[in-house]
């Protein structure tokens, strides 16, 4: 059985991860989370996004959830918008991936080169 305090830890947890979830402003993250996506491994990808985002104990970035984005065999896509809504897509993304563009897109405003959707579209 779980302890008040335990329970209030875990409330706090949820309700930071919803938060990441809406924010309005900053870096918006978005994980392509289709029948295509999931297959391909995106819920990992997004449980990692979020729980990487979380260490940074900031209130800019979001993670959120989208349906299709158009490209199966590329999947799991993650794209980045920035503050001023210009997207970077980065697709094949796997769980250990999130660290990266957490770090260096994110934190270190680099992108990260071998991930972007443009290195497998000609």
């Amino acid at each position: 059985m779980k302890t008040i305090e335990d329970l209030k830890k875990i409330r706090e947890e949820a309700s930071k991860r919803m938060t990441m979830r809406n924010l309005q402003e900053g870096y918006r993250i978005v994980v392509g989370m289709a029948t295509c996506g999931i297959t391909a491994g995106a819920r990992p990808v997004l449980n990692a996004l979020v729980e990487e985002v979380g260490k940074l104990n900031t209130n800019n970035v979001t993670v959120t959830q989208v349906g299709c984005m158009g490209e199966c065999a590329l999947e799991p896509i993650v794209e980045v918008f920035d503050q001023e809504g210009n997207r970077t897509t980065y697709c094949r993304v796997k769980p250990q991936d999130a660290k990266r563009i957490v770090e260096e897109h994110i934190t270190n405003h680099k992108l990260v080169e071998d991930l972007l959707i443009s290195k497998y579209k000609n």
